[in-house]
This record gives structure tokens, sequence and C-alpha cells, in this order.
């Protein structure tokens, strides 16, 4: 008797789809934005309208942090809204977590000419295109100014994938230019 209960499914099925809509219609195309439906979870049984709840897992990626603020609020109000759509209500436990890693470009300029002195301007990516991953670093340069900065795997090396994948193996031929790297920063830093 479908009509005597609250089933979560459709609500979530448009709840995933919509989320999408948010992130093409609502967020400028010129700030990178991802949302990202990780996982959800109802019910046991093909036959059985899950009976107390669903639950969803999202990922949401912004680098602007205006960006993260505008998807937190419009995910919130449209989980609700498909929610009460369907006879049902949603809780939304949202966690900003990491926030955007911004480098400073003082040092950010300081790193990279010491990296290209050390390694030449072939092999150095002063403008490489920014990430949609998290990193906890994020933290330090919030309360201190700094860079982050990649010494690279090696395209292809050793299975070629990036960090958390099953698939990764740490490229050790590059743990000598890592050292190195470091030792000319610190050398670089004292002497000015």
């Amino acid at each position: 008797m479908p009509h005597r209960a609250c089933d979560p499914m459709p609500a979530v099925a448009l709840i995933m789809l919509g989320l999408n809509s948010i992130v093409a219609r609502e967020v400028d195309s010129q700030k990178p934005a991802v949302v990202t439906v990780g996982s959800v979870q109802a019910g046991d049984a093909c036959n059985v309208i899950p009976p107390d709840s669903a639950l969803m897992k999202l990922s949401v990626r912004a680098l602007d942090p205006a960006v993260r603020m505008q998807l937190k609020e419009r995910i919130t109000a449209y989980v609700h809204a498909q929610a009460l759509a369907y006879g049902c209500t949603a809780q939304v436990d949202y966690e900003l977590g990491y926030p955007v890693l911004v480098n400073h470009d003082a040092p950010t300029a300081f790193a990279t000419e010491v990296a290209t002195k050390m390694l030449g301007v072939q092999r150095v990516d002063p403008a490489a295109a920014p990430l949609m991953g998290s990193e906890d670093f994020a933290f330090m340069l919030e309360a201190c100014p700094g860079t982050y900065a990649w010494i690279g795997n090696g395209v292809g090396s050793k299975g070629g994938c990036m960090v958390h994948n099953l698939g990764y193996d740490f490229n050790d031929d590059i743990l000598a230019i890592g050292a190195s790297y470091w030792v000319r920063l610190a050398e670089a830093w004292l002497v000015d």
C-alpha cells in the first residue's frame, strides 16, 4: 500500500538529478563548482519502501569561498523543498570541511624562482590550473602567508595515478629532487 507510506526514493532521485542544475544554472560558469553524490543508502529489499529514511552523502567543491556558501544555501533549500514535495522531511548536516586553498603571491613567486633556478623554466609550471581537490594545508594558508606546490609524481610513472587511488605508487625517484628543493628553499630564504 504505497499510498499510505512516505516513500523517500522519488525525492532522493530528484534531489540527485537537481543538484547538478544548481551548479549548471545558479553558479557563475566562470567559477568552478562540483557537487557529487557519492553514496545513497535506503532500505534493504527491492519490494519494500524504505520505512525510516534514506541517507545521501555529498561532496561539494568550489574554488571561490562565496560560491561555497552559495552552494551550501541552495543545496540545503533544494533538499528541503524536494523532500516536502513528496510528503517527506529532510535533515541536512552540512559541514564546510576544508577551506579553499589559496596561495599567496609573494611566497609563491619566491618558491617558483627557487624551483626555476634549480630545475629550469621548462620543468616548472607557475601557471598550473587550480584543482578541485581538498587539502588540509589550506588551514595553514588561512593563518600564515605561504604557498602549496607539487614536486610531481611524474606523468605515466609507476602507474601514473594521482593519490587517493588504489593504483597509486609513489615515485621514489623524486625523493632526491624534493629534498634538494627544500634545502635550496631554506638557503635562499636565509640569504634574503
